[in-house]
């Protein structure tokens, strides 16, 4: 048995069970994965994968038990060259942090700026990905930080934080009548009105359809957008009124809408940031983690994704 025979096993699974394309990832011949796959079997006496012919069709339930064993095995060698380089190299390395673009677009660029301030030779590389991209990249190790509101609290080979809380508020161009009103702006108010917010699964949404489900109210969604610069170009052209995350609105950037604040309008929206459980941490991706919220010490978060266990 070999760490190229478990490479492979976990990339054909990644792959959909292409051999082609598990050996075009590899950087090997698709004769050479077959054989691989073969030896494995014949090694451990049993298949690893169900066939009708020579195509794989999914994992035997040997192959079901055996693919964890596989992923743990092969992040274990990750970690061992991730802390040869921390000693090796402390102030020099890649950092990839996945977030969505709500995320990266108003929330990271401070916390970038201090970290490249700390740590200039860092590569930082940031990906802007919706909430089950951020997953995947986090699962497979292409990833070492994911920012997100949705998803990130449900996995469970991720270890996720509170990073901060937010709420959406309302968009609408200078003289709209919402912003004329002196009382505060209600939903049924806001349900007389087309409606343009987030696509479903991004920054929110859910709590968005939730309270005006919970009011008896169905709104009008005339547009969904991935993120608010286009929310509030399209309101800018009066075709709605746009429901946005609050920290996306800038009054000087913004000049033409107005912003409603509406709290207790909208459910709390809590960003999460996470990690993959038993992925070794460079020294300064602890440190990038700091900058988000200080409260996440690098002795916290790493007994979070390296738990102890208990010896009786």
């Amino acid at each position: 048995m070999n760490l190229q025979q478990l490479r492979i096993i976990r990339e054909t699974v990644r792959h959909g069970f292409n051999l082609t394309d598990t050996a075009n990832a590899l950087f090997t011949a698709q004769s050479g994965v077959s054989k691989h796959i073969k030896d494995l079997e014949d090694e451990l006496g049993m298949e690893l994968f169900i066939r009708h012919g020579k195509r794989l069709l999914g994992l035997t339930e040997p192959g079901k038990e055996l693919l964890p064993i596989c992923e743990r095995i092969l992040l274990d060698i990750q970690n061992v060259k991730r802390l040869g380089e921390q000693f090796a190299q402390q102030d020099k390395g890649r950092l990839t942090i996945a977030a969505t673009h709500t995320q990266a677009r108003y929330r990271l660029p401070s916390v970038v700026g201090q970290f490249r301030q700390e740590f200039p030779k860092v590569h930082l590389e940031l990906r802007q990905c919706d909430p089950k991209e951020i997953v995947s990249l986090l699962h497979f190790g292409e990833a070492d930080i994911g920012l997100a509101t949705e998803a990130l609290g449900e996995e469970t080979d991720l270890v996720s934080f509170p990073f901060y809380q937010w709420q959406h508020a309302i968009v609408v161009p200078d003289g709209h009548p919402l912003a004329a009103d002196t009382l505060p702006v209600t939903l049924e108010a806001v349900a007389d009105y087309p409606i343009i917010t987030y696509h479903g699964g991004y920054t929110g949404r859910a709590r968005i359809d939730t309270a005006f489900a919970n009011a008896g109210l169905v709104p009008d969604i005339v547009m969904s957008a991935l993120d608010a610069d286009v929310i509030k170009s399209y309101v800018e052209l009066g075709l709605g009124v746009g429901i946005i995350a609050a920290m996306a609105f800038h009054p000087t950037r913004d000049a033409g809408l107005r912003l409603l604040e509406a709290p207790g309008l909208f459910p709390l929206n809590t960003t999460r940031i996470a990690l993959k459980r038993g992925h070794y941490l460079r020294g300064y991706a602890l440190r990038f983690i700091e900058c988000c919220a200080p409260e996440l010490n690098p002795a916290r978060v790493m007994e979070a994704v390296f738990p102890r266990v208990g010896i009786e």
